[in-house]
């Protein structure tokens, strides 16, 4: 019950700074709420201590009470954990010293991303717009908009790359500081246990992605022909291509995603409908809102909220369908204790993407004529793309960088250069130029989050994961809307490659899964490239 109320207060807060970055009073709650986390994780020692006492088969004989066996795997993996960490009363002076500390860097990085502004020329008129606004600028169909947009993101962030340099090594200082009194040699340790994961089914999905990435060379030199450019810069990735009518206001967009999930699960379509009429969406486009999309659990409620900003765009109305793919995920974890409604970040993106996925493949259905076609198979395609190349740059970049911290403070300018090599090795061969994006590490808020290490892998692993999911509900029909809640019922209590054993037959920490899921995601680019040729 305790967690549950500090789980509702924090997703509470966490809502009311995103719809107001600039609300002093949130800013200071959400403070006082990390003061709560860390007691909390304090008392969850204290359980650690009492288990790691425990001999063995005293374990075995307590976890074996018929009235735990909703939560043993929980038990099982909180004592596993407890294993690998400092003596108890350590690891509660490090909790207490992380609020200000540790998570204190991270709410200092929020801040200083949500106060930034800039002028922004448009149609002849010059607006003050925040980071989120000018985000989406990159994906609009005119080059020098995004071109725009990208210098002055870039200039943006000059101003505030010596703090944002120190904030992502104090920050880092603190967690490698931890990992070395926990004995944790690899600053991934957390990463993958958190992930729920082993080191081979990691390797084995970056192989794969490594060794196919090249193919999407055809993909960029097809759209640099559609887009009528010599060299493909950062600023182009979410570019546009094809010409659609395909405009919806937030109910249409809303009445599609009920229409064609309903589709696949008549469950999912109904809570998806349950939770637009309910209004738990905040999509209004407007300044002082925070930067991109989220869905936050709200445990004692049982709802869900989602944030995100609705432009009409068959992008927004895709953002719309991820996000209520993670309402529904927790919806089917509601009745769950709440120790084991906890999914891995690896699992968590498999639900969202499966709805993003059903509901690109409905507009292609749905479209009728080329133009609209090419369109989606970019969008389709450029996801991929991001997936494949812009995350895997996140990943090297993260390990590069913790390698070097090891050794002492990192330096804005090679941070810079970091991020560059970074993007060099995982984008294959695609950006050209001088068209990368240094600072890529001070804009993206990813590497500056606290509570989670290595915030990148697990987006290409969900992805992929779904792709080989939705790929198995197309193969089964009707039958698949059963299988698939199961599924979403085990995320919280079992290791993800048990999930998958058990689910879909398969073994993660071999290639072959992998390599058939990117063979999916990467089939649309021959048709891509077909249709682009016919139309240019």
């Amino acid at each position: 019950n305790i967690y549950d109320d500090i789980r509702q207060s924090s997703s509470f807060i966490g809502c009311v700074i995103s719809e107001n970055v600039n609300d002093e009073e949130g800013h200071r709650l959400d403070s006082e709420i990390d003061g709560y986390s860390a007691e909390w994780q304090q008392l969850m020692t204290r359980l650690e201590d009492f288990a790691l006492k425990l001999p063995d088969a005293e374990w075995a004989s307590f976890i074996g009470v018929a009235k735990l066996d909703s939560i043993r795997f929980f038990l099982d993996e909180m004592r596993d954990k407890a294993k690998a960490k400092m003596a108890p009363e350590l690891e509660r002076l490090a909790l207490s010293l992380a609020v200000d500390g540790y998570h204190a860097w991270n709410r200092i990085y929020d801040k200083m991303a949500g106060d930034l502004r800039v002028d922004f020329e448009e149609n002849g008129q010059t607006k003050t717009i925040s980071m989120g606004q000018l985000a989406a600028k990159m994906d609009l169909p005119d080059r020098k908009i995004r071109q725009q947009a990208f210098e002055k993101m870039t200039s943006a962030w000059q101003s505030r790359a010596e703090l944002a340099a120190m904030t992502l090594n104090s920050l880092a200082g603190f967690r490698l500081a931890l990992y070395k009194n926990r004995g944790w040699e690899s600053p991934i340790f957390e990463a993958l246990r958190n992930a729920r994961i082993k080191q081979e089914t990691l390797d084995a999905m970056w192989g794969v992605v490594a060794d196919e990435s090249p193919r999407l060379q055809k993909y960029i030199a097809a759209k640099k022909n559609i887009l009528g450019i010599d060299q493909f810069k950062w600023y182009d990735q979410t570019a546009p291509v094809g010409k659609t009518s395909m405009k919806f206001s937030y109910q249409e967009a809303g009445d599609f995603i009920v229409k064609h999930i309903s589709k696949l699960s008549v469950e999912m379509g109904e809570f998806s409908r349950r939770a637009l009429d309910k209004r738990w969406v905040e999509a209004e486009d407007r300044p002082g809102k925070a930067a991109g999309g989220f869905c936050t659990g709200f445990p004692l409620s049982k709802e869900s909220r989602i944030f995100m900003t609705f432009t009409g765009t068959f992008g927004g109305l895709s953002t719309l369908a991820h996000e209520l793919g993670h309402a529904y995920h927790s919806f089917v974890l509601n009745d769950k204790p709440s120790f084991v409604s906890r999914y891995p970040m690896t699992l968590a993106e498999t639900a969202s993407t499966f709805n993003e996925l059903a509901v690109t493949d409905a507009a292609m259905e749905a479209a009728d004529n080329p133009q609209e076609k090419l369109m989606l198979l970019d969008q389709k395609i450029a996801n991929a793309y991001i997936m494949m190349c812009n995350i895997r740059a996140r990943f090297i970049f993260d390990k590069t960088f913790y390698a070097e911290r090891k050794k002492g403070f990192v330096p804005r300018s090679r941070l810079d250069e970091l991020m560059v090599n970074a993007q060099k090795e995982a984008y294959a061969g695609t950006i050209e130029g001088e068209g990368w994006h240094p600072l890529f590490w001070a804009s993206k808020l990813h590497f500056f989050i606290s509570g989670v290490p290595f915030y990148n892998f697990p987006y290409t692993f969900g992805f992929l994961f779904a792709n080989g999911i939705y790929d198995r509900a197309l193969k089964d029909g009707a039958s698949f809307a059963g299988h698939y809640r199961n599924l979403l019922a085990d995320t919280g209590s079992m290791m993800t490659e048990e999930v998958a054993r058990k689910h879909l037959g398969v073994d993660l920490t071999k290639e072959d899964f992998w390599r058939d899921s990117v063979n999916r995601v990467l089939a649309d680019i021959d048709p891509f490239v077909e249709l682009a040729g016919k139309l240019k």
